[in-house]
């Protein structure tokens, strides 16, 4: 029995095929399958199981159609320049602003958040209908870059600058260490900087400067990964990505694009303006995956 064979024969993880139809990102599906909330043909799923074509999988008592990798379709993505004053979050009992509430509306699927911002952050926000992407794009091990401009009440000294570079500054949670650290000047008490990171823990910036004795007064970011935020999606506006912009983030993160034929529903699509990168916003090489 060959490869191919004996691969066919097993299928593909239950997580990984929940993940790509858009029910949640992989590790929302691996919780959700330890909870006993799925079932494969009538029983209690397993993590790890595995599922082919035929199988009849229910998600809290809802059926949900299998997209194997081979039929898949390419996944929807949306750049949105977030507000300070909104939640990334779909349940708020203050009942702020969300990000979610002016999203275009799915059938079958749901809106995915691409890595966090806190409520008085702006800038960059990714979503997508495919759970392995995001999982890709956010998942510790993968290392992607973010990066940030940020606005502090005061100036660091050339000693903390090279501190941050290269020993980092030690949190209750761990060292954080800048990849990238730039001056970018100011004017009076306030100094701009820019930096990069390749994490993506709470108010990791914030707390990084508050360390210092530098507190944030303005963060936002402007790039994740090979995705820059465009100039022209002002703050609260949106936009969706094109299939060749769509490609290329598959691409460069190592998913499979999938049969050449792709099935899109163009009744679904939002009409949203298309964002255009430029060649060294998308094309050009990542400083790292």
């Amino acid at each position: 029995m060959n490869e191919q064979t004996e691969t066919s024969q097993l299928g593909e993880r239950l997580q990984k095929v929940l993940a790509q139809a858009g029910i949640g990102s992989r590790r929302e599906m691996e919780e959700w399958i330890s909870a006993g909330r799925v079932t494969v043909n009538g029983a209690v799923a397993t993590l790890g199981m595995r599922v082919s074509e035929g199988d009849k999988v229910q998600v809290d008592g809802r059926f949900v159609r299998l997209k194997l990798q081979a039929e898949q379709a390419l996944p929807r993505v949306l750049l949105y320049h977030k507000q300070e004053g909104e939640i990334v979050s779909r349940d708020d009992p203050n009942e702020r602003a969300s990000v979610f509430d002016s999203l275009p509306k799915l059938s079958g699927q749901k809106w995915i958040a691409i890595g966090r911002l806190d409520f008085n952050t702006s800038g960059l926000l990714i979503f997508t209908t495919s759970g392995e992407l995001a999982n890709r794009l956010m998942h510790p091990r993968f290392e992607v870059e973010r990066e940030y401009a940020v606005r502090v009440q005061g100036e660091m000294t050339m000693e903390q600058m090279h501190q941050m570079a290269k020993e980092g500054i030690e949190l209750e949670d761990g060292v954080v260490r800048f990849e990238k650290l730039s001056d970018e000047g100011g004017e009076g008490f306030n100094h701009w900087y820019r930096l990069v990171l390749k994490e993506g823990r709470n108010r990791v910036v914030r707390r990084t400067f508050e360390a210092l004795g530098l507190p944030v007064s303005r963060l936002m970011r402007v790039r994740f990964g090979i995705i820059n935020l465009p100039p022209r999606i002002k703050r609260g506006m949106m936009a969706e990505l094109g299939d060749a912009e769509v490609r290329a983030i598959l691409e460069w993160v190592g998913l499979p694009i999938g049969v050449a034929r792709q099935v899109v529903d163009e009744g679904r699509r939002s009409k949203l303006p298309r964002v255009r990168p430029r060649k060294n916003e998308l094309a050009g090489k990542a400083n790292s995956r």
